[in-house]
């Protein structure tokens, strides 16, 4: 990615952009010692990184990139960045050069200037990274690699050598890089899974093109989760543009993470940023140095959050688990009998309390294996089998057809308590949708349309409990307690989910 950008997002999602981090650690070590002091006022001394960094330091590189222009295939003709490349770029903040005089803020081409011929190679970015062992491996980003033609390393003492990508892993954002070298310096892997909130940490990269610059801070948070597809170490460290791949390091000297993303309104840090678990980017590592890929496993299921009044409404203790909301046809969890609805509480006995655990349970187990899916249906646990499958390019269920088909049914005239006019269900749509039962909404105002349920949309499951036809459902609403939350299971083109809505007081 050529290094021509800025950066402005509001949402959420648009703020997790990859980098690295700064923090005064004074400013931090005062309010540690002031939380941690006795009444007295004793003083607590902050921490000298000094010897820790002259330790490290030497196995921390500068990750230079290059490219080759094709007129047309990345950004516009001018030099500025496709839609595309914006988006990716919002996405993960990738650091670059300086800008070079004549070219302010680094804008691009500037205008009388010709583009580089398509054949010569341009600088596309900095990053960093640190060597995994003497024999010339390197760990960094997949981010900072992604696209490069050539890609360079440069040691502290200025030895510069050309490296090649052994693989990358988007996922984890984890890529391998391997140079001809020996009795190269090297770091020491530590446990992120020891790691504990408040501890001191620091981050030692290239933001700016800034080689071997040091920032510190503390832990901010474990396990946290950014929608990726593994949980992030969240730290105040200062990681800026540049700083991505680069070595969260504790004060034993151990890597404990791999930079990656801050949180940014402005493109640069703002006090949270957030590593890769070493742990898990050994891993990812391992497999890419023996095949130059990774290889994880898949159920073939859509999931989502379960919410309190879901849970409460389904019987469950807390909102915990996976909701399921489409299930692959013909995939392994289709196999199992695992079915649209389905609340998936457990994989392999360990308890799955967010839906972002289920892919990282599912994806570390090894194909063709067996595993045990727990699941929440109508009131009771079930222990299901299924055969992990290999994860591939997602596939879509066939989508059932709506109302519209021959035989339409008549609408209910008049809408019950939670705002509903429904429809039988034809032979057809059961058949078309792979349901027994059910109905169709003609109409949603009221309680329902507020909570969402849109006409077409078709109801499977009122509180637990099939729904057979319109007159079944009709008289189980006008049964409801308006001081109690209901769910519904609505399915909606492919997606089924939980819906909870509160009927009207009579």
């Amino acid at each position: 990615m050529k290094n021509n950008f800025s950066v402005g997002s509001k949402t959420l999602s648009a703020l997790l952009v990859s980098a690295s981090v700064w923090m005064s650690p004074a400013v931090l070590g005062m309010a540690a010692a002031t939380a941690a002091a006795p009444v007295t006022g004793a003083v607590i001394g902050l921490p000298d990184f000094a010897d820790l960094v002259d330790r490290v330091g030497p196995a921390v590189v500068n990750i230079r990139t290059t490219e080759r222009l094709k007129l047309g295939s990345r950004g516009n003709a001018d030099g500025q960045p496709g839609e595309e490349e914006m988006q990716e770029f919002l996405r993960r903040f990738f650091g670059g050069a300086l800008p070079q005089p004549g070219n302010p803020g680094g804008k691009g081409t500037p205008r009388g200037r010709r583009q580089a011929p398509s054949d010569e190679p341009v600088q596309r970015g900095v990053g960093s990274g640190f060597i995994l062992s003497a024999d010339g491996y390197v760990m960094t980003n997949a981010h900072v690699v992604d696209g490069a033609d050539e890609v360079f390393v440069t040691l502290t003492d200025k030895r510069e050598f050309k490296a090649k990508v052994l693989g990358a892993d988007a996922r984890t954002d984890v890529a391998v890089l391997k140079i001809e070298g020996d009795k190269l310096p090297f770091l020491i892997m530590g446990d992120s899974d020891k790691i504990r909130v408040g501890e001191w940490v620091i981050a030692i990269g290239s933001p700016f093109n800034l080689e071997n610059t040091v920032t510190a801070g503390i832990i901010s948070a474990k396990q946290r989760d950014t929608g990726d597809y593994l949980a992030l170490i969240q730290s105040d460290v200062a990681v800026n543009p540049g700083n991505s791949g680069g070595p969260l390091i504790n004060m034993r000297g151990e890597v404990i993470g791999i930079n990656s993303q801050i949180a940014t309104l402005s493109g640069g840090y703002n006090g949270i940023s957030f590593a890769v678990p070493i742990d898990e980017a050994i891993r990812v590592s391992e497999q890419l140095k023996k095949s130059g890929k990774v290889t994880r496993g898949r159920i073939g299921v859509q999931i989502g959050e379960v919410g309190k009044e879901v849970a409460e409404s389904l019987g469950l203790k807390s909102a915990q688990g996976a909701e399921v909301s489409l299930v692959e046809p013909g995939g392994p969890a289709d196999k199992a009998g695992i079915k649209a609805g389905d609340i998936i509480l457990k994989f392999n006995g360990v308890p799955v309390n967010r839906s972002s655990d289920l892919p990282r349970l599912v994806g570390g187990t090894a194909l063709a294996s067996k595993a045990t899916v727990t699941v929440w249906r109508k009131g009771q646990q079930l222990d299901l089998a299924v055969t992990v499958a290999e994860l591939e390019a997602d596939k879509t269920a066939k989508a059932g057809k709506g109302k519209g088909n021959k035989g339409e049914p008549e609408a209910v005239a008049k809408a019950n308590a939670l705002g509903l006019k429904v429809s039988d269900l034809t032979v057809e749509q059961k058949k078309d949708l792979g349901v027994d039962g059910g109905v169709v909404v003609d109409s949603a105002e009221g309680v329902a349309g507020r909570a969402g349920v849109l006409e077409g949309d078709v109801l499977l499951q009122l509180n637990n409990v099939e729904i057979k036809d319109a007159k079944q459902f009709n008289a189980a609403v006008a049964k409801l307690d308006a001081k109690k939350a209901s769910v519904l299971l609505v399915r909606r083109g492919d997606v089924t989910q939980f819906v909870s809505v509160r009927p009207s007081a009579k």
